[in-house]
C-alpha cells in the first residue's frame, strides 16, 4: 500500500530510525549510509534512492528531527548534492542511480563539475572538448578550467563535443568523468585569496565507457540546463545558519567605536536587500517543491553575488586598517570555501569570485530578461552554424 506522507508521518519515520541507530553509539558512515536507506537524504526522491517519494517541503521535517546527529558535511560535498544528484535523478539509467547517488550523498565521494574551458565558459556552448565513439567506449581529449574539487573529486559531471559538424548547442553530450582515469590531469589555480579550491583539468585520452553516459548522444545541452538551473539555486537560494549579512552586523554591535551616519545607513539597506533575498529564496524553494527549477533561480544567484560583495566592501571599510589583515597567504587546496569562518579580508578578496562561479552576473542578467522579463532576445548569428565552421 502507498504511504501518504505528511509532517507527522515523516517526523515519525525520523523518529523510529533513530531508537534504531543511536548516532552515539554507530559509527558516522554507517549511520549516513543507514539514514539514505531509511529514505531520510531527500525525502522527495524515490523510494530506494534515498527518499520516500515524499512532497520536498518534508526535507525540513526529516532536517529538524535529525538535528544535532552526524551529516554529510555538505560544504565539502556541495557539487554532488546540488548539481549531480538532481541531473542523475533526471537523466541517469536505474543502473546509474542505484551507483552513484547513496555514496555521493553519504559523502563517500566527491563530485566536481568539468564544464567551462578557456575558450567556452560565458558560452559554455561552444566548448571544444571532444568525445570520439569507439565501439562502447568515448575517448576524450580537451581541457577544462575553475573546476572547484577537482583535486579531491572521485567523478566529474561533463560535457563534451560529439559532433562538431552541427550547431553548437546540438552537438554536445553530457557524461559522468571518472577522475581517476588514465589520462586526467588537474593542476591547481592559484586564487587572490592564496589558495586554490580551483583547478584546470587536462584530459588526454581518457577513456569513457557508453555506460557513463547521461543522456541521449547530442541531447547534452538540455542535460546541462538541468545542472545549471540547480547550481544557481544552490549557490543563491539555499539557506545557510550564517550569512555575511549576520557577520557584518555582529562587527555593528560589537564595534560601535566604528559606527558612522553613513555606514548605518548603507547597512540598513543592505539589511533589506538580504531580508528580500531571504524571503524570494522562500518562494523560490517552495516552487522547486512542485516541479524542476525555472530561471528564476539565475536572479537568486545574481542578487548572492552582488549582496556578498556590497556586504564583504562595506566590512573591509567599517573595520579600517583592521580590515586590511590578512591571516594566512600561504597557498593550499582546501576541501570547503569558509566565508565565516576567516577574517574581513578574506571575504572580500573571496567574494570576488561570487559573480563569476555558476554562471557570470552578465550572462544572468540575460537570462533574467530573456525567459523571466519576457524581452527580445540578443541576435546570435551563430545559432545555425555548424561548430566547426564558428571563428576561433
Amino acid at each position: 500500500m502507498r504511504v501518504t506522507w505528511d509532517e507527522a508521518s515523516v517526523a515519525e519515520r525520523a523518529r523510529a530510525f533513530l531508537a534504531e541507530h543511536d548516532p552515539a553509539a554507530t559509527d558516522r558512515l554507517e549511520f549516513l549510509r543507514a539514514r539514505f536507506d531509511a529514505g531520510l537524504a531527500w525525502v522527495h526522491f524515490p523510494e530506494g534512492l534515498g527518499g520516500l517519494g515524499a512532497p520536498r517541503e518534508l526535507q525540513a521535517v526529516a532536517d529538524r528531527e535529525l538535528k544535532g546527529t552526524p551529516d554529510n558535511q555538505p560544504g565539502r560535498i556541495g557539487i554532488g548534492l546540488g548539481m549531480a544528484a538532481p541531473t542523475i535523478l533526471a537523466f541517469g539509467t536505474e543502473e546509474q542511480k542505484k551507483r552513484f547517488l547513496r555514496p555521493l550523498w553519504t559523502g563517500e565521494e566527491v563530485w566536481c563539475q568539468l564544464f567551462s574551458e578557456p575558450g567556452a565558459g560565458s558560452d559554455l556552448a561552444t566548448l571544444a572538448t571532444r568525445a570520439v565513439r569507439e565501439g562502447d567506449e568515448w575517448v576524450v581529449d580537451g581541457q577544462k578550467v575553475w573546476t572547484s574539487s577537482a583535486h579531491t573529486a572521485r567523478w566529474a559531471i561533463l560535457v563534451a563535443r560529439t559532433d562538431p559538424d552541427v550547431p553548437k548547442h546540438r552537438g554536445l553530450t553530457y557524461f559522468v568523468c571518472d577522475m581517476h582515469a588514465p589520462g586526467v590531469e588537474v593542476r591547481p589555480l592559484r586564487q587572490i585569496t592564496g589558495e586554490a579550491e580551483f583547478n584546470e583539468v587536462f584530459l588526454t585520452g581518457v577513456r569513457l565507457p557508453d555506460a557513463l553516459r547521461l543522456g541521449e548522444v547530442g541531447d547534452g545541452w538540455r542535460v546541462a540546463q538541468t545542472t545549471l538551473m540547480n547550481e544557481r539555486v544552490a549557490i543563491g537560494g539555499t539557506p545557510s545558519r550564517r550569512t555575511m549579512m549576520g557577520v557584518v552586523a555582529e562587527t555593528w554591535r560589537s564595534r560601535p567605536e566604528l559606527r558612522t551616519h553613513d555606514l548605518h545607513q548603507r547597512l540598513l539597506a543592505l539589511w533589506v536587500d538580504s531580508e528580500v533575498m531571504r524571503l524570494t529564496a522562500v518562494r523560490l524553494r517552495e516552487q522547486l517543491a512542485a516541479g524542476h527549477p525555472g530561471p528564476e533561480g539565475s536572479g537568486m544567484k545574481l542578487a548572492f553575488a552582488r549582496l556578498h560583495q556590497q556586504l564583504s566592501g562595506i566590512e573591509v571599510e567599517m573595520l579600517r586598517e583592521d580590515g586590511l589583515a590578512y591571516d594566512d597567504w600561504t597557498f593550499r587546496r582546501p576541501d570547503t570555501v569558509d566565508f565565516i569562518g576567516r577574517e574581513a579580508g578574506y571575504r572580500y578578496l573571496r567574494a570576488k569570485g561570487n559573480s563569476i562561479e555558476g554562471g557570470t552576473s552578465e550572462i544572468l542578467r540575460n537570462i533574467i530578461a530573456e525567459r523571466v522579463l519576457g524581452l527580445p532576445a540578443e541576435p546570435r548569428a551563430d545559432k545555425d552554424v555548424a561548430w566547426k565552421d564558428l571563428p576561433r
